[in-house]
């Protein structure tokens, strides 16, 4: 598999506080590369390392094939787009007015330009001010600027922070049909069913380490889903099971957590009979990422 970026104990160090430890990323080419992590996990200052924003204290970044460096970082800039944190532009100029900046700052012709704005599908808004824009029509004139060098590489971080759901259904939209093209779309978010929808790999991070990455498959397959029974006395159930093993009360059903076995299941239909407790159905508990991401997230890892 050819990895459009990756990295090698990748460690960000602020004082006493690691912000990022040990990250060992990889990014297939032609993916929508989901990178996911509770606020503060440090996918932001991950980002910002791969753009050269942020200088790691220790290990290193290849970004197209090449070690991202002060050598490097010019060449390798020019084939990336990035939206970090807000969008960029003037709000008392017009989408066109901004996008000629862009064009003049980095020696584009007009094709490039008017292939950018289609393709974030703004053509209809660029005679307008940026301050009229809804939230989402900034974001996308922002992608259009990423996108104007033609890159191989668009790193969005947040995208869809405070779009309406229409919003959020465009920039979904949108990063598929990138994908589609031709461009790695590498894209952080805290909103795990918008990511769910349009991810192809997954990456997922917690107090800067890699807690998993691979496909949703692979997740889902790593994962083990709560066991629920339900019985004819689950207080005195719950009772029975606590002292062996991950047992609670969820309501009136008893939820048994870490049984990746179904032998193990077996055992406990066996204890609760075998003290008289009817047992009316026993079953997975249905997974979500958002399930899973938390049972990554608070428990460090798969």
């Amino acid at each position: 598999m050819s990895f459009i970026v990756s990295t090698e104990r990748l460690t960000k160090v602020y004082g006493n506080r690691t912000v990022v430890q040990d990250l060992d990323l990889r990014v297939p080419e032609g993916s929508v590369y989901g990178f996911l992590g509770p606020n503060g996990s440090g996918k932001s200052t991950t980002m910002k390392m791969l753009l050269s924003l942020i200088r790691p204290t220790s290990g290193e970044a290849h970004v197209l094939g090449k070690r991202m460096d002060r050598i490097t970082r010019r060449e390798l800039l020019s084939r990336i787009g990035s939206l970090i944190e807000s969008p960029p532009g003037y709000a008392h100029l017009t989408g066109a007015e901004n996008m000629r900046i862009v064009q003049r700052l980095l020696d584009l012709d007009d094709a490039q330009v008017h292939l950018a704005v289609r393709t974030v599908r703004m053509q209809d808004q660029m005679d307008k001010k940026v301050r009229e824009y809804s939230l989402g029509m900034k974001q996308r004139l922002g992608i259009a600027m990423a996108l104007a060098r033609q890159p191989r590489l668009l790193i969005l971080d947040e995208p869809t922070n405070g779009l309406d759901p229409a919003g959020i259904e465009e920039i979904r939209d949108l990063m598929r049909r990138l994908a589609d093209g031709g461009v790695t779309v590498m894209v952080s978010s805290h909103l795990l069913g918008e990511i769910d929808k349009t991810a192809t790999v997954l990456g997922i991070l917690g107090q800067g380490r890699m807690l998993f990455q691979g496909t949703r498959t692979e997740l889902f397959s790593a994962a083990t889903p709560d066991v629920l029974i339900d019985c004819s006395a689950p207080h005195r159930a719950q009772a029975v099971l606590a002292p062996r093993m991950d047992a609670v009360l969820d309501d009136a059903t008893v939820r048994v957590a870490g049984l990746p076995d179904d032998r193990d299941v077996e055992e406990i239909v066996t204890a609760l009979v075998s003290e008289q407790i009817g047992v009316h159905g026993v079953r997975r508990d249905e997974q979500t990422l958002e399930s899973v991401f938390m049972d990554l997230t608070s428990g460090g890892g798969l």
